[in-house]
């Protein structure tokens, strides 16, 4: 007799019937490990297969799905090293080319005779064409379904899964599992906003009957998010609203005379940030503030002048920086101008070793150090301040919350600063950092030169290497960046070794540097600084300078494979230039075919130089959870909802949640039981109510 297997919410997929331990790492590909993972599992989108188009019937520049029979699949090499998948598909009524570029892998996968689902834009080319759809390829049993009207959800994929294997699991689950499903908000919010029970929307995520159905399953899965993202917000803001920290207020002995030191006027945006600032560290309350703005906009400064006003109360000032060479340069830059204040600082990173490190230890305990620049090593159990006043994180997506809050526990309720370099569009910020003041430094210093982006092509790097050969006998400096260190039998892609001796070889008469992550500290502090000095005409480098290099004699900037970052990413690295008064230029080598879409990212990059206008693309092409490090912050993930399409919603839970912990603090009526049980299993996440 064989044992019988009862299907739970939290049962692991495995044990859904036709699974088993080796199909299950596919769903596990797409994030699905248990029952609960599955049938919360949001299609990217839907097909209505009552719209399939004959091909006869296909229109240039509509989106279309047909259904068809492969007739035809070869492989063929086109210039550029680009590889080129095409298949005939036929149906009763005609046929059409498919095409995808640099897709040699699908050659194995159909087969002459297969039924293929095609989705995607007619495009024209001698003919009508499809190229680079989305695709299906179904059974006969999946071709009637298709063609009586049903409404298809299209799911994530991976290769060994098919949107046929996911369907039937997700049956085979509802069948076991709907009945579990317990609902998490009262009737008095789903009555107000018309919203479906929970368990009717999951159904009707996956089985709808007509779109409008799908659409209101969605609608309401992605409140349930964003409210319960808000509630944990707004619940940590009351908290911290309560504590007692340390009131700071300036004196102005040392911050005056920052002010005179630097060699240029503060921005009205920094004075006014400052301003905000300083009124915040004045309060018995502890600051929890958010400072963002775009590259080069003077986010340190306003930074430091906030940790002097820290030192002037007799307490010391931490940054913690993600890498090492961000918080080498932190500190080379910034401890000079320290030094004529007679400001004690140091740095501490994990590189720092044997007595060095025991000394530093030893000045951070005994307050003799008083601002501290490092990375997650001053986290460390062994490492203690002697009265932390301030904690500042600089590019706080890149931690994680419990580091976030390992540092600020090194104090007893220190003021805390937190710099993103990363710009977000203000109605996301207020929502997504809502328990933290916001402060925004948009515009740049008046000094700053303009600069200039372009793509250019393989065939062309000679005429741009000769631009760059003048600016350098103009006495302006080079970078030279590459996605990788050391050249891979896997990723056909330039490294920084290779490139080095392609500019070594182009440039004879130049002296040209190379750094990265995997060089030893005092090596690349040292090269660092032999750039900074002029010494080298020309920096190759990893992403290693992406953020904290600040040169400005430099110039110039060559991207090598861009296609290989993201628009931030790309931002950031643009950023080195342009610090100076002339007018700087950054290349973009492209030496390959890239798709449609990649193309489209780097052109948009090339014809903007805003970071927010950058930022809100980035949304829309990778989402935002990519974008904004939702992992991040100690919340629950927002997997579902688009914090910008969906900012309607966003906006309407969030002020729900606001009200309730208003009007109910401890969430302790019987009304919101419901709401208590699921808070209790977020239980681990809301308590960290401090950091953001």
């Amino acid at each position: 007799m064989v044992k019988k297997t009862y299907l739970k919410l939290d049962s692991q997929v495995q044990y859904i019937k036709g699974i088993g331990p080796k199909r299950s790492l596919y769903f596990k590909k797409i994030g699905v490990e248990t029952i609960n993972d599955l049938l919360f599992l949001v299609p990217r989108r839907y097909i209505d297969y009552s719209d399939i188009f004959k091909i006869k019937n296909l229109k240039i520049n509509n989106e279309a799905t047909v259904i068809g029979k492969i007739q035809l699949v070869e492989l063929q090499k086109i210039k550029n090293r680009v590889n080129l998948t095409k298949i005939l598909l036929t149906d009763d009524s005609g046929s059409i080319n498919i095409k995808w570029f640099n897709r040699p892998d699908l050659k194995k996968k159909f087969k002459v005779g297969d039924w293929l689902l095609i989705s995607g834009k007619v495009s024209f080319f001698y003919d009508r064409q499809f190229v680079n759809p989305l695709y299906e390829i179904i059974s006969e049993e999946e071709i009637m379904e298709k063609t009586h009207g049903s409404i298809i959800p299209v799911y994530p994929l991976t290769d060994g899964l098919s949107l046929w294997d996911i369907k039937r699991a997700i049956k085979i689950s509802l069948d076991a599992c709907l009945d579990e499903i317990r609902e998490t908000l009262p009737q008095s919010i789903t009555k107000k906003h018309n919203l479906m029970s929970l368990s009717e929307a999951v159904y009707n995520l996956h089985f709808p009957t007509k779109i409008e159905k799908a659409i209101a399953a969605r609608r309401r899965l992605v409140y349930d998010e964003f409210f319960f993202f808000e509630l944990i917000l707004a619940k940590r803001k009351m908290k911290f609203m309560n504590e007692t920290g340390i009131p700071l207020k300036e004196n102005g002995k040392l911050t005056e005379k920052f002010v005179r030191l630097l060699p240029f006027q503060l921005t009205k945006g920094q004075t006014e940030v400052i301003k905000s600032i300083v009124n915040n560290m004045e309060q018995l309350r502890p600051m929890n503030r958010l400072l963002q703005g775009d590259v080069g906009s003077g986010k340190t400064i306003v930074a430091l002048y906030a940790m002097l006003v820290s030192v002037e109360n007799g307490y010391q000032s931490v940054l913690m920086a993600p890498t090492e060479i961000l918080a080498e340069q932190h500190f080379i830059v910034l401890s000079e101008i320290l030094k004529k204040l007679n400001v004690e600082s140091l740095l501490l990173t994990s590189s720092i070793k044997g007595d060095e490190r025991q000394t530093t230890i030893q000045k951070i305990h005994s307050g003799e150090a008083q601002i501290i620049f490092g990375t997650h090593a001053l986290i460390e159990e062994e490492i203690m301040f002697k009265n932390l006043g301030l904690a500042v994180v600089d590019e706080q997506h890149r931690f994680g919350v419990m580091q976030r809050a390992a540092l600020v526990n090194k104090g007893i309720n220190p003021d805390f600063l937190v710099l993103s370099a990363t710009p977000i569009p203000r109605t996301i910020a207020l929502t997504l950092y809502g328990d933290l003041d916001i402060s925004m430094l948009k515009e740049k210093p008046p000094s700053r030169g303009e600069v200039i982006t372009k793509i250019v092509n393989e065939k062309k790097k000679g005429t741009t290497f000769e631009f760059v050969r003048q600016e350098v006998s103009k006495g302006r400096q080079v970078f030279v960046i590459c996605p990788i260190i050391e050249k891979s039998e896997i990723l056909d892609l330039k490294s920084v070794n290779e490139v080095y001796q392609e500019i070594t070889g182009a440039f004879p008469e130049c002296s040209v540097g190379v750094i990265h992550g995997r060089l030893k500290t005092a090596e690349r502090m040292s090269i660092m600084n032999e750039f900074r000095c002029g010494n080298l005409s020309i920096l190759v480098a990893t992403t290693v300078i992406e953020v904290g290099v600040d040169i400005p004699n430099a110039s110039v900037m060559l991207i090598e494979h861009p296609e290989r970052f993201g628009l931030a990413q790309l931002h950031q690295l643009r950023g080195r230039i342009g610090r100076g008064a002339q007018k700087s230029y950054c290349f973009l080598f492209l030496n390959r075919y890239v798709p449609p879409e990649t193309f489209e990212r780097i052109s948009f990059f090339e014809k903007n130089n805003d970071g927010f206008a950058l930022a809100q693309k980035d949304i829309k092409l990778r989402g935002p959870g990519e974008i904004l490090g939702k992992k991040q912050h100690g919340l629950p993930d927002i997997k579902i909802g688009d914090l910008e399409a969906d900012k309607d919603l966003l906006f309407l839970a969030r002020d729900d949640a606001f009200e309730l912990v208003k009007k109910d603090p401890e969430i302790s009526s019987s009304e919101y039981y419901v709401i208590r049980r699921k808070l209790n299993k977020l239980a681990k996440k809301a308590q960290l109510l401090r950091i953001g």
